[in-house]
């Protein structure tokens, strides 16, 4: 679900970019049906109990790779080493993110375990 969250904010977002402010708006309906439904699919992934911090993180992170790489090849939008090292540190970021929920996860667990044998 987040794969296609993420895809439906990347078209959404170029769509916006394709619609030059309002003077294309036969975009218009992809900017809102892409928006509504990566947030609606997004709110899924939450309630299937992804940690907000690493859905948004992923969706955030891949969104903005995403619609830069392919706002330069479809838009000419500039791609510098620059824009590269910056999603580069995007991506590394959500990375230690979801690094950090995994030993939470596992530290909380260690902690019940513990308590759940000493209770007995």
């Amino acid at each position: 679900m987040l794969v296609v969250a993420i895809a439906l904010e990347v078209v959404a977002t170029l769509s916006l970019r394709a619609m030059n402010g309002f003077e294309n708006p036969g975009w218009l309906a992809a900017v809102v049906l892409g928006y509504l439904g990566a947030f609606i699919l997004v709110a899924q992934v939450l309630k299937a109990g992804m940690p907000v911090g690493v859905a948004y993180g992923i969706w955030a992170a891949s969104g903005v790779a995403l619609t830069a790489v392919i706002g330069a090849i479809i838009f000419g939008d500039a791609l510098t080493w620059l824009i590269g090292l910056g999603i580069v540190l995007i991506i590394g970021g959500v990375l230690l993110v979801e690094l950090g929920s995994q030993r939470a996860a596992q530290a909380a667990q260690a902690a019940h375990a513990a308590h759940a044998e000493g209770g007995e």
